[in-house]
Protein backbone atom coordinates (compact mmCIF):
# COMPACT_ATOMS: atom_id res chain seq x y z
CA UNK A 1 0.00 0.00 0.00
CA UNK A 2 1.55 3.26 -0.78
CA UNK A 3 0.37 6.85 0.10
CA UNK A 4 -2.04 8.54 -2.73
CA UNK A 5 -0.84 11.65 -5.45
CA UNK A 6 -1.05 14.39 -4.01
CA UNK A 7 -0.77 13.17 -0.41
CA UNK A 8 2.70 11.89 -0.15
CA UNK A 9 4.37 13.10 2.97
CA UNK A 10 8.08 13.38 2.31
CA UNK A 11 9.22 13.61 5.78
CA UNK A 12 7.13 10.03 6.90
CA UNK A 13 7.22 8.46 3.59
CA UNK A 14 6.18 4.76 5.26
CA UNK A 15 3.14 5.82 6.47
CA UNK A 16 -0.07 5.42 5.34
CA UNK A 17 -3.58 6.88 5.83
CA UNK A 18 -5.83 5.43 8.08
CA UNK A 19 -9.41 4.53 7.43
CA UNK A 20 -12.05 5.79 8.85
CA UNK A 21 -14.34 3.66 7.08
CA UNK A 22 -14.64 -0.11 6.58
CA UNK A 23 -13.60 -0.69 2.73
CA UNK A 24 -16.66 -2.37 1.80
CA UNK A 25 -18.57 0.39 3.06
CA UNK A 26 -16.97 2.44 0.20
CA UNK A 27 -18.60 3.25 -3.45
CA UNK A 28 -15.38 2.56 -5.35
CA UNK A 29 -14.20 -0.96 -3.51
CA UNK A 30 -16.88 -2.97 -6.43
CA UNK A 31 -14.40 -1.71 -8.82
CA UNK A 32 -11.61 -1.43 -7.00
CA UNK A 33 -11.86 -5.63 -6.53
CA UNK A 34 -13.04 -6.39 -9.81
CA UNK A 35 -9.95 -4.34 -11.32
CA UNK A 36 -7.77 -5.99 -9.00
CA UNK A 37 -9.04 -9.75 -9.53
CA UNK A 38 -9.44 -9.29 -13.14
CA UNK A 39 -5.63 -8.14 -13.83
CA UNK A 40 -4.65 -11.15 -12.02
CA UNK A 41 -6.37 -13.43 -14.38
CA UNK A 42 -5.65 -11.44 -17.50
CA UNK A 43 -1.68 -11.60 -16.24
CA UNK A 44 -2.45 -15.43 -16.27
CA UNK A 45 -3.54 -15.62 -19.58
CA UNK A 46 -7.53 -15.18 -19.28
CA UNK A 47 -9.58 -13.48 -21.57
CA UNK A 48 -12.52 -10.82 -20.05
CA UNK A 49 -15.43 -11.98 -22.29
CA UNK A 50 -17.24 -8.28 -24.25
CA UNK A 51 -20.40 -9.35 -23.95
CA UNK A 52 -20.56 -10.41 -19.73
CA UNK A 53 -17.75 -8.35 -17.75
CA UNK A 54 -17.93 -11.24 -15.03
CA UNK A 55 -17.10 -14.45 -17.70
CA UNK A 56 -13.10 -14.75 -18.22
CA UNK A 57 -11.98 -17.66 -20.22
CA UNK A 58 -8.86 -19.21 -21.14
CA UNK A 59 -7.56 -21.38 -24.12
CA UNK A 60 -4.15 -22.83 -24.82
CA UNK A 61 -3.06 -25.94 -26.43
CA UNK A 62 -6.23 -27.35 -26.75
CA UNK A 63 -7.05 -26.69 -22.95
CA UNK A 64 -9.23 -24.55 -21.67
CA UNK A 65 -10.66 -22.67 -18.20
CA UNK A 66 -14.05 -21.03 -17.70
CA UNK A 67 -14.49 -18.90 -14.47
CA UNK A 68 -17.34 -16.88 -13.63
CA UNK A 69 -17.03 -13.98 -10.69
CA UNK A 70 -19.98 -12.65 -9.08
CA UNK A 71 -18.11 -10.14 -6.59
CA UNK A 72 -16.20 -12.74 -4.04
CA UNK A 73 -18.35 -15.91 -5.28
CA UNK A 74 -16.30 -17.78 -8.33
CA UNK A 75 -17.67 -20.32 -10.13
CA UNK A 76 -14.79 -22.20 -11.83
CA UNK A 77 -14.60 -25.35 -14.23
CA UNK A 78 -11.67 -26.61 -17.26
CA UNK A 79 -10.76 -29.61 -19.52
CA UNK A 80 -7.71 -30.16 -17.48
CA UNK A 81 -7.01 -30.81 -13.61
CA UNK A 82 -3.27 -30.17 -13.67
CA UNK A 83 -4.11 -26.80 -15.44
CA UNK A 84 -6.75 -25.89 -12.84
CA UNK A 85 -4.35 -26.72 -9.90
CA UNK A 86 -1.99 -24.44 -11.42
CA UNK A 87 -4.49 -21.44 -11.52
CA UNK A 88 -6.04 -22.72 -8.04
CA UNK A 89 -2.49 -22.38 -6.06
CA UNK A 90 -1.61 -18.67 -7.41
CA UNK A 91 -5.09 -17.76 -6.32
CA UNK A 92 -4.72 -18.82 -2.67
CA UNK A 93 -1.29 -16.88 -2.76
CA UNK A 94 -2.61 -13.69 -3.82
CA UNK A 95 -5.87 -13.62 -2.28
CA UNK A 96 -7.45 -15.30 0.41
CA UNK A 97 -9.67 -17.69 -0.81
CA UNK A 98 -11.64 -21.30 0.03
CA UNK A 99 -11.89 -24.67 -2.47
CA UNK A 100 -15.39 -25.92 -2.11
CA UNK A 101 -14.96 -28.82 -4.63
CA UNK A 102 -17.11 -29.62 -7.13
CA UNK A 103 -20.15 -27.45 -6.66
CA UNK A 104 -23.45 -28.50 -4.82
CA UNK A 105 -25.00 -24.52 -4.63
CA UNK A 106 -24.39 -21.27 -6.26
CA UNK A 107 -25.82 -17.80 -5.54
CA UNK A 108 -28.45 -20.24 -3.52
CA UNK A 109 -28.93 -22.34 -6.85
CA UNK A 110 -28.63 -26.02 -5.95
CA UNK A 111 -27.12 -27.85 -8.59
CA UNK A 112 -27.61 -32.20 -8.52
CA UNK A 113 -25.92 -33.83 -11.24
CA UNK A 114 -27.66 -37.36 -12.11
CA UNK A 115 -27.22 -39.58 -15.21
CA UNK A 116 -28.40 -37.39 -18.08
CA UNK A 117 -27.29 -33.87 -16.86
CA UNK A 118 -28.07 -31.65 -14.00
CA UNK A 119 -30.72 -30.46 -11.65
CA UNK A 120 -30.92 -26.81 -11.03
CA UNK A 121 -33.45 -25.67 -8.01
CA UNK A 122 -33.90 -23.56 -5.04
CA UNK A 123 -35.90 -25.53 -2.74
CA UNK A 124 -34.08 -23.83 -0.01
CA UNK A 125 -34.72 -20.49 -0.53
CA UNK A 126 -38.69 -21.13 -1.56
CA UNK A 127 -38.81 -22.87 1.85
CA UNK A 128 -37.45 -19.69 3.21
CA UNK A 129 -40.04 -17.51 1.42
CA UNK A 130 -42.85 -19.67 2.35
CA UNK A 131 -41.80 -19.36 6.01
CA UNK A 132 -41.04 -15.77 6.09
CA UNK A 133 -45.17 -15.28 4.43
CA UNK A 134 -46.06 -17.29 7.26
CA UNK A 135 -47.26 -19.96 4.37
CA UNK A 136 -45.02 -23.18 5.49
CA UNK A 137 -48.91 -25.05 5.92
CA UNK A 138 -50.65 -23.70 3.16
CA UNK A 139 -53.36 -25.10 0.94
CA UNK A 140 -51.48 -25.72 -2.57
CA UNK A 141 -53.07 -24.63 -6.08
CA UNK A 142 -52.14 -26.49 -9.52
CA UNK A 143 -51.48 -22.94 -11.30
CA UNK A 144 -50.17 -20.02 -9.64
CA UNK A 145 -52.16 -17.70 -11.39
CA UNK A 146 -56.63 -17.66 -12.09
CA UNK A 147 -57.53 -18.41 -15.63
CA UNK A 148 -59.29 -14.80 -15.96
CA UNK A 149 -57.95 -12.03 -13.86
CA UNK A 150 -60.10 -9.80 -12.65
CA UNK A 151 -59.68 -6.09 -12.17
CA UNK A 152 -62.17 -5.28 -9.77
CA UNK A 153 -62.14 -1.94 -7.36
CA UNK A 154 -60.21 -3.00 -4.31
CA UNK A 155 -59.14 -1.13 -1.11
CA UNK A 156 -55.53 -0.63 -0.73
CA UNK A 157 -52.98 -3.30 0.78
CA UNK A 158 -52.38 -1.53 4.40
CA UNK A 159 -48.72 -2.86 4.29
CA UNK A 160 -47.01 -2.03 0.89
CA UNK A 161 -43.27 -2.55 1.53
CA UNK A 162 -44.98 -6.31 2.94
CA UNK A 163 -45.88 -6.60 -0.57
CA UNK A 164 -42.42 -5.49 -2.36
CA UNK A 165 -40.43 -7.74 0.13
CA UNK A 166 -42.29 -10.66 -1.07
CA UNK A 167 -42.74 -9.82 -4.73
CA UNK A 168 -38.88 -8.87 -4.77
CA UNK A 169 -38.21 -12.21 -3.16
CA UNK A 170 -39.98 -14.51 -5.55
CA UNK A 171 -38.29 -12.59 -8.60
CA UNK A 172 -34.83 -14.42 -8.01
CA UNK A 173 -36.92 -17.77 -7.30
CA UNK A 174 -37.47 -17.67 -11.52
CA UNK A 175 -33.76 -18.04 -12.14
CA UNK A 176 -34.95 -21.81 -11.89
CA UNK A 177 -38.32 -21.62 -11.95
CA UNK A 178 -39.40 -20.02 -15.96
CA UNK A 179 -43.22 -21.33 -14.90
CA UNK A 180 -43.20 -18.65 -12.34
CA UNK A 181 -42.14 -15.84 -14.86
CA UNK A 182 -45.13 -14.32 -16.00
CA UNK A 183 -46.89 -14.59 -12.45
CA UNK A 184 -44.44 -12.76 -10.68
CA UNK A 185 -44.14 -10.38 -13.14
CA UNK A 186 -48.14 -9.88 -13.15
CA UNK A 187 -48.14 -8.75 -9.56
CA UNK A 188 -44.79 -6.68 -10.00
CA UNK A 189 -46.47 -4.37 -12.45
CA UNK A 190 -49.10 -3.53 -9.25
CA UNK A 191 -46.60 -3.05 -6.55
CA UNK A 192 -46.17 0.88 -6.67
CA UNK A 193 -49.92 0.49 -4.95
CA UNK A 194 -50.85 -3.08 -4.32
CA UNK A 195 -54.56 -4.04 -3.41
CA UNK A 196 -56.06 -6.31 -1.44
CA UNK A 197 -57.10 -8.48 -4.67
CA UNK A 198 -53.07 -8.03 -5.98
CA UNK A 199 -52.10 -9.49 -2.54
CA UNK A 200 -54.37 -12.20 -3.08
CA UNK A 201 -52.91 -13.41 -6.44
CA UNK A 202 -49.75 -13.45 -3.99
CA UNK A 203 -51.02 -15.27 -1.80
CA UNK A 204 -52.25 -18.05 -4.92
CA UNK A 205 -48.24 -17.93 -6.04
CA UNK A 206 -47.33 -18.53 -2.68
CA UNK A 207 -49.68 -21.59 -2.36
CA UNK A 208 -48.80 -23.00 -6.12
CA UNK A 209 -45.25 -22.94 -5.04
CA UNK A 210 -45.90 -24.77 -1.86
CA UNK A 211 -47.21 -27.66 -3.78
CA UNK A 212 -44.17 -27.36 -6.05
CA UNK A 213 -41.43 -26.55 -3.96
CA UNK A 214 -39.35 -29.40 -5.14
CA UNK A 215 -39.55 -28.23 -9.03
CA UNK A 216 -36.70 -27.24 -10.87
CA UNK A 217 -35.00 -27.30 -14.26
CA UNK A 218 -33.14 -29.71 -16.05
CA UNK A 219 -30.10 -29.48 -17.94
CA UNK A 220 -29.74 -32.57 -20.25
CA UNK A 221 -26.66 -33.69 -21.89
CA UNK A 222 -27.19 -33.42 -25.96
CA UNK A 223 -24.78 -32.63 -28.52
CA UNK A 224 -26.87 -30.48 -30.45
CA UNK A 225 -25.59 -26.91 -29.67
CA UNK A 226 -28.08 -24.83 -31.71
CA UNK A 227 -29.91 -21.71 -30.78
CA UNK A 228 -33.63 -21.13 -31.22
CA UNK A 229 -36.19 -19.41 -29.91
CA UNK A 230 -39.75 -19.07 -29.07
CA UNK A 231 -41.97 -15.82 -28.89
CA UNK A 232 -45.12 -14.57 -28.37
CA UNK A 233 -47.33 -11.53 -27.36
CA UNK A 234 -50.72 -11.05 -25.45
CA UNK A 235 -51.85 -7.90 -27.63
CA UNK A 236 -53.33 -4.90 -25.23
CA UNK A 237 -53.45 -7.49 -22.20
CA UNK A 238 -52.93 -4.64 -19.63
CA UNK A 239 -56.49 -3.90 -19.10
CA UNK A 240 -54.92 -0.42 -17.34
CA UNK A 241 -52.58 1.15 -20.04
CA UNK A 242 -53.58 -1.53 -23.34
CA UNK A 243 -50.24 -2.52 -23.63
CA UNK A 244 -49.00 -5.52 -24.80
CA UNK A 245 -47.03 -7.79 -23.51
CA UNK A 246 -43.95 -9.78 -24.64
CA UNK A 247 -42.47 -13.22 -23.79
CA UNK A 248 -40.05 -15.33 -25.58
CA UNK A 249 -38.12 -18.40 -24.18
CA UNK A 250 -34.32 -19.57 -25.64
CA UNK A 251 -32.82 -23.18 -26.09
CA UNK A 252 -29.73 -24.27 -26.72
CA UNK A 253 -30.33 -27.67 -28.44
CA UNK A 254 -33.12 -29.20 -26.04
CA UNK A 255 -32.51 -26.90 -22.94
CA UNK A 256 -33.92 -24.13 -21.89
CA UNK A 257 -31.26 -21.26 -20.83
CA UNK A 258 -33.31 -18.21 -21.43
CA UNK A 259 -36.84 -16.58 -20.81
CA UNK A 260 -38.70 -13.49 -20.14
CA UNK A 261 -42.14 -12.07 -19.42
CA UNK A 262 -42.19 -8.44 -20.10
CA UNK A 263 -44.86 -5.34 -20.98
CA UNK A 264 -44.08 -3.64 -23.94
CA UNK A 265 -42.81 -0.44 -23.64
CA UNK A 266 -45.67 1.68 -26.00
CA UNK A 267 -49.29 0.31 -27.44
CA UNK A 268 -49.44 -1.85 -30.11
CA UNK A 269 -52.49 -0.88 -32.94
CA UNK A 270 -52.81 -4.31 -33.86
CA UNK A 271 -51.61 -7.76 -33.16
CA UNK A 272 -49.04 -8.28 -35.79
CA UNK A 273 -46.80 -5.08 -34.15
CA UNK A 274 -47.17 -6.58 -31.40
CA UNK A 275 -45.70 -9.79 -32.20
CA UNK A 276 -43.46 -7.82 -34.45
CA UNK A 277 -41.99 -5.98 -31.25
CA UNK A 278 -41.51 -9.59 -30.15
CA UNK A 279 -40.09 -11.08 -32.61
CA UNK A 280 -37.44 -7.84 -32.64
CA UNK A 281 -36.57 -8.43 -28.47
CA UNK A 282 -36.01 -11.96 -28.93
CA UNK A 283 -33.94 -11.67 -32.06
CA UNK A 284 -31.94 -9.28 -30.01
CA UNK A 285 -31.78 -11.81 -27.20
CA UNK A 286 -30.54 -14.92 -29.33
CA UNK A 287 -27.62 -12.88 -30.84
CA UNK A 288 -26.53 -11.26 -27.69
CA UNK A 289 -26.53 -15.57 -26.61
CA UNK A 290 -25.08 -16.20 -30.33
CA UNK A 291 -21.75 -13.69 -29.32
CA UNK A 292 -21.33 -15.38 -25.70
CA UNK A 293 -21.35 -18.47 -27.11
CA UNK A 294 -18.85 -17.58 -29.38
CA UNK A 295 -16.54 -16.60 -26.70
CA UNK A 296 -16.93 -20.49 -25.27
CA UNK A 297 -15.84 -21.55 -28.46
CA UNK A 298 -19.52 -22.66 -29.40
CA UNK A 299 -20.42 -20.68 -32.57
CA UNK A 300 -23.06 -21.08 -34.34
CA UNK A 301 -22.62 -22.34 -37.91
CA UNK A 302 -25.94 -22.31 -39.39
CA UNK A 303 -29.07 -19.56 -38.79
CA UNK A 304 -30.95 -19.34 -35.50
CA UNK A 305 -34.38 -20.32 -35.68
CA UNK A 306 -37.05 -17.99 -34.22
CA UNK A 307 -40.13 -19.32 -33.90
CA UNK A 308 -43.82 -17.10 -33.98
CA UNK A 309 -47.41 -18.23 -34.01
CA UNK A 310 -48.27 -14.63 -36.53
CA UNK A 311 -47.82 -15.47 -39.88
CA UNK A 312 -48.26 -11.62 -40.43
CA UNK A 313 -45.93 -10.87 -38.08
CA UNK A 314 -43.25 -13.15 -39.59
CA UNK A 315 -44.14 -11.99 -43.71
CA UNK A 316 -43.20 -8.76 -42.13
CA UNK A 317 -39.80 -9.50 -41.03
CA UNK A 318 -38.92 -11.29 -44.59
CA UNK A 319 -40.84 -8.48 -46.47
CA UNK A 320 -37.82 -5.05 -47.29
CA UNK A 321 -40.77 -3.05 -48.50
CA UNK A 322 -42.16 -0.28 -46.52
CA UNK A 323 -45.96 -0.34 -45.61
CA UNK A 324 -47.83 2.64 -44.87
CA UNK A 325 -49.27 0.19 -41.99
CA UNK A 326 -45.88 -1.18 -40.58
CA UNK A 327 -43.67 2.32 -41.41
CA UNK A 328 -44.59 3.89 -37.80
CA UNK A 329 -42.85 1.28 -35.87
CA UNK A 330 -40.92 -0.42 -38.72
CA UNK A 331 -38.00 2.55 -37.93
CA UNK A 332 -37.61 1.61 -34.34
CA UNK A 333 -37.94 -2.22 -34.53
CA UNK A 334 -35.99 -3.10 -37.84
CA UNK A 335 -33.21 -5.01 -36.06
CA UNK A 336 -34.90 -7.87 -37.14
CA UNK A 337 -35.43 -7.46 -41.28
CA UNK A 338 -31.55 -6.78 -40.84
CA UNK A 339 -30.69 -9.80 -38.76
CA UNK A 340 -33.30 -11.81 -41.26
CA UNK A 341 -31.33 -10.31 -44.21
CA UNK A 342 -28.00 -11.40 -43.04
CA UNK A 343 -28.75 -14.93 -42.52
CA UNK A 344 -28.07 -14.89 -38.76
CA UNK A 345 -31.90 -15.39 -38.04
CA UNK A 346 -34.69 -17.49 -39.80
CA UNK A 347 -38.03 -16.52 -39.06
CA UNK A 348 -40.46 -19.80 -38.66
CA UNK A 349 -44.61 -19.80 -38.29
CA UNK A 350 -45.86 -22.20 -35.50
CA UNK A 351 -49.54 -23.48 -34.63
CA UNK A 352 -50.92 -21.67 -31.64
CA UNK A 353 -51.07 -25.33 -30.00
CA UNK A 354 -47.19 -26.00 -30.22
CA UNK A 355 -45.77 -22.39 -29.05
CA UNK A 356 -43.78 -22.71 -25.93
CA UNK A 357 -43.65 -19.36 -25.16
CA UNK A 358 -47.81 -18.77 -24.36
CA UNK A 359 -47.03 -19.74 -20.70
CA UNK A 360 -44.85 -16.51 -20.42
CA UNK A 361 -47.69 -14.21 -21.82
CA UNK A 362 -51.28 -15.24 -20.37
CA UNK A 363 -52.70 -17.17 -17.24
CA UNK A 364 -53.72 -20.73 -18.67
CA UNK A 365 -55.53 -23.86 -17.22
CA UNK A 366 -54.39 -26.66 -15.72
CA UNK A 367 -53.84 -28.88 -18.43
CA UNK A 368 -51.99 -26.96 -21.08
CA UNK A 369 -49.79 -25.08 -18.25
CA UNK A 370 -48.65 -28.51 -17.03
CA UNK A 371 -47.91 -29.56 -20.55
CA UNK A 372 -45.96 -26.46 -21.67
CA UNK A 373 -44.41 -26.56 -17.65
CA UNK A 374 -42.89 -30.50 -18.88
CA UNK A 375 -41.94 -28.98 -22.17
CA UNK A 376 -39.86 -26.13 -20.86
CA UNK A 377 -37.84 -28.90 -18.58
CA UNK A 378 -39.20 -27.69 -15.34
CA UNK A 379 -39.74 -31.00 -12.91
CA UNK A 380 -38.89 -32.91 -9.91
CA UNK A 381 -35.39 -34.78 -9.24
CA UNK A 382 -35.42 -38.06 -11.12
CA UNK A 383 -35.03 -40.38 -8.38
CA UNK A 384 -35.57 -43.29 -10.15
CA UNK A 385 -32.86 -42.94 -12.21
CA UNK A 386 -30.50 -43.31 -9.02
CA UNK A 387 -31.26 -46.96 -8.51
CA UNK A 388 -30.81 -48.44 -11.93
CA UNK A 389 -30.17 -52.11 -12.15
CA UNK A 390 -29.50 -52.73 -8.62
CA UNK A 391 -30.67 -55.47 -6.83
CA UNK A 392 -32.94 -55.48 -4.05
CA UNK A 393 -32.10 -55.89 -0.62
CA UNK A 394 -32.59 -59.40 1.54
CA UNK A 395 -35.53 -56.91 3.35
CA UNK A 396 -37.08 -55.65 0.58
CA UNK A 397 -37.52 -59.08 -1.68
CA UNK A 398 -38.68 -60.71 1.54
CA UNK A 399 -41.94 -57.93 1.77
CA UNK A 400 -42.24 -58.11 -1.91
CA UNK A 401 -42.59 -61.86 -1.02
CA UNK A 402 -44.83 -61.35 2.06
CA UNK A 403 -47.16 -59.13 -0.15
CA UNK A 404 -47.31 -61.78 -2.64
CA UNK A 405 -48.33 -64.09 -0.50
CA UNK A 406 -50.81 -61.97 1.24
CA UNK A 407 -52.11 -61.37 -2.32
CA UNK A 408 -52.79 -65.16 -2.50
CA UNK A 409 -54.32 -65.61 0.53
CA UNK A 410 -56.72 -62.85 -0.27
CA UNK A 411 -57.49 -64.31 -3.35
CA UNK A 412 -57.67 -67.86 -2.44
CA UNK A 413 -59.79 -66.49 0.53
CA UNK A 414 -62.50 -64.64 -2.07
CA UNK A 415 -62.36 -67.67 -4.16
CA UNK A 416 -63.31 -70.00 -0.97
CA UNK A 417 -65.97 -67.47 0.06
CA UNK A 418 -67.54 -67.27 -3.10
CA UNK A 419 -67.35 -71.08 -3.59
CA UNK A 420 -68.80 -70.87 0.27
CA UNK A 421 -71.94 -68.23 -0.89
CA UNK A 422 -72.54 -70.33 -3.92
CA UNK A 423 -73.53 -73.58 -1.72
CA UNK A 424 -75.67 -72.12 0.66
CA UNK A 425 -77.41 -70.47 -2.09
CA UNK A 426 -77.88 -74.53 -3.43
CA UNK A 427 -78.81 -75.47 -0.01
CA UNK A 428 -81.52 -72.45 0.27
CA UNK A 429 -82.83 -73.40 -2.65
CA UNK A 430 -83.10 -77.35 -2.11
CA UNK A 431 -84.60 -76.28 0.89
CA UNK A 432 -86.79 -74.27 -0.57
CA UNK A 433 -87.86 -76.69 -2.40
CA UNK A 434 -88.15 -79.49 0.22
CA UNK A 435 -90.23 -77.22 2.19
CA UNK A 436 -92.53 -76.88 -0.76
CA UNK A 437 -93.08 -80.51 -2.01
CA UNK A 438 -92.99 -82.14 1.51
CA UNK A 439 -96.73 -81.97 2.31
CA UNK A 440 -97.69 -83.17 -1.57
CA UNK A 441 -95.76 -86.20 -0.37
CA UNK A 442 -96.94 -86.81 2.60
CA UNK A 443 -100.47 -86.39 1.09
CA UNK A 444 -99.75 -89.05 -1.32
CA UNK A 445 -98.37 -91.14 0.91
CA UNK A 446 -101.39 -91.29 3.13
Amino acid sequence: MYQPDGFVDETRPTHVCKLTKALYGLKQAPRAWFDTFSSFLIDFGFSCSRYDPSLFTYYKDKKNLVLLLYVDDILLTGSDDKLLSELIQPLNTRFAMKDMGRPSKFLGIEMQPYDDGVFLQQQEYALDILHQAMMSDCNHMPTPLPTRIEDTPSPLFPEPTYYRSLAGKLQYLTITRPDLQYAVNVICQRMHAPTLSDFALLKRILRYIKGTVNYGLHIKRDTGLVLSAFCDSDWAGCKTSRRSSTGFCTLLGPNLISWSAKRQPTVSRSSTEAEYRALSSTSQEITWLSHLLHDLQLPQTQAMKLFCDNLSAVYLSTNLDLHSRSKHFDTDYHYIREQVALGNVETHHIPAEKQLADIFTKSLARRPYTELRGKLGVGVFPTSSLRGNVSPTSSEAQLQKTKAQASVAVQRSSSSSKVERQKRSTEAETLNLLNRFDPLQSITAG
